[in-house]
């Protein structure tokens, strides 16, 4: 028997509830996990409060899981393979992470690299994991530590702080936007140059503004976005990869015909093995392990629910390692 976080539906809503599963309850699949740790992510926080994330039911929700495979019919995975999962809409359609035991289809899959364990690859998570991804986006369309400074929003959560701290990292002055004063220490011990108060891009969106920095990583979106994109120099770019702020878009196509510059969207879930292959790998050199730890906190199984309210009121800094084999749900 094993401990999930099952999520049911009827007439009067969703209900979220800890149960107790066995083998024959696992769903479909050709490798079999034991789950160490999963995370916690806005979307999680969506799935257990009721918001339009999952699609069906009963599921156990978790858009994040690390663990160790225990049988496998897929050659490519052996007992003892250490294993992160992370998308292909696992929490939202598909059997997700919060649980102490999975089955899944092998080509969800990635091979953790061995400078990482499985906490700290669920203190990266889906987060780190779609930040590195935008990294890479902004390096491959030519945003470089000498052509300018990035702007990174939403700084504090969990996708800006990895973001801010592998850009710092890699040389780059980073401007972290945040609508939390009090976190602006906390930014600047992951490494940013300046903080700014998220008021300054989430008014008034100007069709072109001044030309402030070379990239930005956005996770708002809405006039956040707009306002990112009308302040980006020539020739720059934008990963966007969030929508906490809204999914609307008010902007002007006067940066792309003006300034040249580059919105690039960032899917985190569908990104095919050998893409997956090179964030993770990115991140076991560009990440400092020692910041991720400072910006992890590690929860017990039971708290999840609470925390899920937390992270949708904006509370949550930095990111949320779940320790599905710690404490007891009954008791929170």
């Amino acid at each position: 028997m094993f401990q999930t976080l099952l999520v049911t539906k009827d007439d009067d809503g969703q209900h979220v509830a800890f149960a107790q599963l066995d083998e024959s309850d696992l769903p479909d699949g050709n490798v079999t996990i034991d789950v160490e740790y999963s995370s916690l992510n806005y979307k999680d926080g969506l799935a257990l409060t009721g918001g339009p994330v999952l699609r069906k039911f009963p599921i156990v929700p978790g858009i994040d899981l690390s663990g160790v495979v225990t049988d496998s019919s897929d050659r490519r995975w052996e007992v003892g393979d250490r294993v992160v999962l992370n998308g292909w809409s696992t929490g939202e359609q598909y059997w997700g992470g919060y649980t102490q035991r999975s089955r899944v289809n092998g080509d969800w899959l990635t091979r953790l690299p061995d400078s990482i364990d499985t906490r700290r690859a669920m203190a990266i998570g889906t987060a780190g994991y779609t930040a590195m991804l935008s990294v890479l986006a902004l390096e491959e369309h030519g945003v470089a530590p000498e052509t300018g400074p990035v702007v990174v929003t939403g700084a504090a959560g969990g996708v800006g702080s990895v973001a801010v701290a592998v850009l710092s990292k890699l040389g780059f002055e980073v401007v972290a936007s945040t609508g939390r004063p009090a976190e602006a220490g906390y930014l600047k011990t992951l490494g940013a140059s300046d903080v700014i108060d998220r008021a300054e891009l989430s008014g008034d969106v100007s069709p072109l503004g001044r030309a402030r920095w070379a990239g930005a990583i956005d996770t708002v979106g809405s006039n956040t976005l707009a306002n990112v994109l009308s302040s980006t120099r020539d020739n720059g770019c934008v990963a966007a990869c969030g929508l906490a702020g809204g999914a609307d878009l008010p902007a002007s196509v006067l940066p792309f015909i003006l300034r040249g510059i580059t919105l690039a969207g960032i899917n985190s879930v569908t990104q095919p093995s050998h893409r997956r292959d090179q964030a993770w790998a990115r991140l076991a050199t560009d990440l400092d392990m020692d910041l991720l730890d400072s910006m992890t906190t590690v929860e017990p199984f039971g708290r999840l629910p609470e925390l899920a309210r937390e992270i949708l009121a904006g509370n949550i800094r930095g990111r949320v390692v779940v320790d599905v084999n710690s404490g007891d749900p009954a008791k929170g």
